[in-house]
């Protein structure tokens, strides 16, 4: 079981959205270098970090603060990339610059024989974002919800060799009510491939819950605005999901 601390990219700032709303930013470091240090001093294995400018714009806006992440974490954490990330030449310009894996959310419902080739072609670093309004699919940086349900576009995804899905609940998102475990849960007993939780993770009640019989199933969870708010104590969690691994009760 992973927790993935979160960096949210707007204007190459660390932010925490309100349900998606870019108007609804809260700044948490304006250094995201140092706050990507920060969390790899804490023992963190992966970063989970989202271009939110890029998400709205369809290509890469904070490349040069991503691009400090890495530098600042290399050797120390895997970085996974979302937001605005679109073509095979973006896929591997980002692969080749040390980014662990790369998550597509527009172009999984837009272009799916985008990431089917993509999966292919980098086995083990294609993940498919997917963020649900109401169960219902958004894209473009959550400006626009679709009519296909979540898991109907996972299932689209059995096959191809997707390293994991990225669920994000948008309505939970940023205002720490829990997990939508339900949600969740049911979309990774749905498909074969890895879930990962998104949206909502709230405080160590949900890291406890991440470390039950019934959140098993899932690879991990994300958590942004409950670490920056100190609702989570890192090393309490990073002890508690270490336990679980092990069996240890």
């Amino acid at each position: 079981m992973i927790l993935f601390p979160a960096i949210d990219l707007k204007d190459g700032e660390c932010v925490r959205l309100v349900r998606g709303e870019m108007d609804q930013a809260t700044v948490y470091n304006a250094d995201p270098e140092d706050q990507a240090t920060s969390f790899a001093e804490l023992g963190f294995p992966w970063l989970h970090v989202v271009d939110l400018n890029g998400a709205f714009a369809g290509r890469a806006v904070n490349a040069d603060a991503v691009a400090a992440i890495l530098g600042a974490v290399a050797g120390r954490m895997k970085v996974q990339l979302g937001g605005g990330i679109r073509t095979r030449d973006d896929i591997g310009r980002w692969l080749d610059a040390g980014i662990a894996r790369v998550i597509l959310g527009t172009v999984a419902l837009r272009d799916p024989e985008l990431v089917r080739a993509a999966a292919k072609a980098h086995p083990g670093r294609i993940v498919v974002g997917i963020d649900a309004r109401g169960g219902k699919v958004a894209v473009e940086g959550w400006a626009e919800t679709s009519e296909l349900d979540a898991v109907d576009l996972a299932r689209r995804f059995e096959d191809a060799g997707v390293a994991a899905i990225v669920y994000t609940d948008i309505d939970r998102d940023g205002v720490l009510t829990g997990i939508n475990w339900a949600g969740t849960i049911g979309l990774a007993r749905a498909v074969s491939i890895p879930v990962i939780a998104s949206g909502g993770l709230a405080s160590m009640n949900d890291i406890v819950q991440l470390c039950t019989p019934d959140a098993a199933i899932l690879e991990g969870a994300i958590s942004g605005r409950a670490l920056y708010d100190g609702r989570i104590d890192p090393a309490e969690a990073l002890k508690c999901l270490a336990r679980e691994a092990s069996g240890v009760a």
